[in-house]
């Protein structure tokens, strides 16, 4: 056996142990929700339940605090912002990459500075901007600042700057636009960047704990971190009921991941073959 095969043999050894180490968590999570309470503290772990119980996770989904509710608020935030954050993430990504005007390096380099400003420090302003808006206690306080995002921006700009010129040029040449350019040539290059930034994105918003805390006072307006934390409070001893709860709020994240992922590859595919 060669060095680099066993090299290779020994990296795919502790990445595989790294890959249980992180996953035990969740099964045990998922196994905890389908016990009985008696079997919680079982030792050693069953780890597959003599009997599934699905009481715990009727429970969630039933009754005046049902997560359906949550689901539905969560839903509705985070695809309206990761929607609005990718287009215009790529707007202005295609206008600090491609569009020449004067100060335009300055002013990104700004704009990127503002990512040093510790998001605790906007909680006031944002809380008195909202208020005078009419938005504080909707989930509009949620959805229009998650739309701009400098991560985004930084991101695709990136991406853009790998593009050829020439493309750009070769499209001008034959009459079109910035907003042609943009929208038929350069977009549908950036798949993979999409894909990926929707993911971060949906990601953020959907396990946004601390915007919801502070702008959302209505119980029915409250979003899955929100009604999973409202959980726990009222069944400090429902260790199975938290479990259950718990796995229902990482089902979205699971099943984005997935899609995203597939496209991710998919992109790469297409442009490795393109070029």
């Amino acid at each position: 056996m060669s060095k680099a095969m066993i090299r290779k043999t020994i990296l795919t050894v502790v990445m595989l142990f790294f890959s249980i180490v992180m996953i035990v968590p969740f099964l045990w999570m998922i196994s905890t929700s389908f016990k009985t309470p008696a079997e919680v503290f079982e030792y050693p772990i069953r780890w597959i339940p003599a009997h599934f119980n699905w009481s715990h996770h009727v429970k969630i989904w039933s009754g005046d605090n049902s997560f359906v509710q949550y689901y539905a608020n969560s839903l509705k935030v985070a695809v309206i912002s990761t929607a609005g954050a990718v287009l215009l993430s790529s707007l202005a990504a295609y206008g600090f990459s491609r569009i020449e005007f004067k100060g335009r390096n300055a002013m990104f380099l700004i704009y990127l500075s503002m990512m040093m400003v510790p998001p605790q420090v906007l909680f006031v302003p944002k809380f008195i901007m909202f208020d005078w808006v009419g938005i504080f206690n909707t989930h509009w306080a949620l959805i229009l600042p998650g739309m701009f995002t400098i991560f985004g921006v930084f991101m695709m700009r990136q991406f853009f700057l790998s593009v050829p010129a020439e493309i750009s040029e070769a499209a001008f040449i034959d009459g079109a636009g910035h907003f042609r350019i943009f929208s038929r040539i350069v977009l549908p290059m950036a798949k993979p960047s999409l894909a990926t930034l929707a993911i971060i994105d949906f990601s953020w918003h959907w396990n946004d704990y601390e915007n919801a805390l502070v702008f959302m006072i209505d119980h029915k307006l409250f979003t899955v971190p929100l009604g999973l934390q409202n959980f726990i409070l009222e069944n400090t001893v429902d260790y199975n009921g938290m479990m259950a709860a718990a796995a229902a709020g990482i089902i979205p994240m699971i099943v984005v991941f997935l899609i995203g992922q597939r496209y991710i590859i998919e992109g790469v595919a297409s442009s490795a073959v393109k070029g």
